[in-house]
Order: structure tokens, then sequence, then C-alpha cells
């Protein structure tokens, strides 16, 4: 008797959790379920939450502004617990062994000051660029392409400072 092939669905699942084993493919699919609550979020507090302000134009800069900042929490807590999550239990075991052991709040908010900080370029860079390119395109559409730009930045910033390596001490 001959033994099958795999199929075509665990080839695909074998595929996915090798990528897996890639930061920066995490780190993409962190941004991808992101740019999803950015888009979400954008669109109804464009079209909703916001909707008291009348002018559509002024409307998106508070729209852009609290999409990013769900987003940016979003990420964080994702990128924390899977992208980087060797270096964090690294962290971790560093910080426990240490004589001034700072609690597990503190560490957090350390990180995420880190990672809001790191990460400010590449909003910037999304809101100014949403911006600009929303006066030739849907904003939906230029928000993408906003993101997709800021992307790689983060990812760098975030790789060598957020995140970094830390020997235990």
């Amino acid at each position: 008797m001959t033994r099958k092939s795999p199929s075509g669905r665990l080839r695909l699942y074998q595929l996915m959790r090798w990528l897996t084993g890639f930061r920066y493919f995490k780190f993409g699919l962190v941004g991808a379920s992101g740019t999803a609550v950015n888009m979400v979020v954008l669109f109804l507090a464009q079209e909703y939450l916001f909707a008291f302000i009348a002018v559509p134009r002024s409307r998106l800069y508070a729209s852009l502004a609290f999409a990013i900042a769900l987003a940016t929490i979003n990420n964080f807590t994702w990128n924390r617990l899977w992208t980087w999550a060797d270096r964090l239990r690294d962290a971790t075991r560093s910080a426990q062994t240490s004589l001034a052991s700072p609690t597990q709040v503190s560490l957090l908010l350390d990180q995420f000051g880190r990672y809001t900080l790191a990460s400010w370029f590449g909003i910037a860079l999304q809101y100014v660029l949403t911006l600009w390119l929303s006066h030739s395109l849907h904003y939906l559409l230029a928000n993408v392409v906003a993101i997709m730009v800021a992307s790689v930045s983060n990812f760098l910033a975030n790789d060598y400072w957020t995140f970094r390596h830390r020997p235990p001490q």
C-alpha cells in the first residue's frame, strides 16, 4: 500500500507553521490585524461616531487619530504576546533575577512606552501620508497605502529597540 502525499490543506498548514517562525512574517500578520482594526474603526468613526463634526475633512482628523490609537494598542498587544514572545520571556526572567525587580505592570508600561515612541515615526508618517493621499484617493485606500509605507520603519524600530534581545544580567 502506498502512502498518500499530504493534502493541499495540510501542506498549507505546514507552510504557515514554517512561516510563523519568521519574526517579520509574524509582524506582518499582526500588522494585517492592526490594519483591519484601523480600517473598521476609521470607517465607523468617520461615518457614525464623529458624525456630529459637520465638515467631513475635519471629521477625518479625529477619526484617523482614534483609529490609529486603537490599532496601536492592538498591535502592541499581539506583537508582545506573539511576534516577540521569546524576548518577552527573556526580559521577564532577567527582571526576576535582579535585586530591584520591577513589577509586571511597570515592565508592561515601560515596554508600551518604548513601543509607542518607536512607532511614533510610522504613526506620523501614516497620518501625514493618509491626509496627503486622500486629496487624490479615497480616504480608505489612502490609509492602506500609508500603512504599507510605515510598516517597514515600525518593524525595524521595534525589533532593534522595543523588543531587542537583552541577555540575562
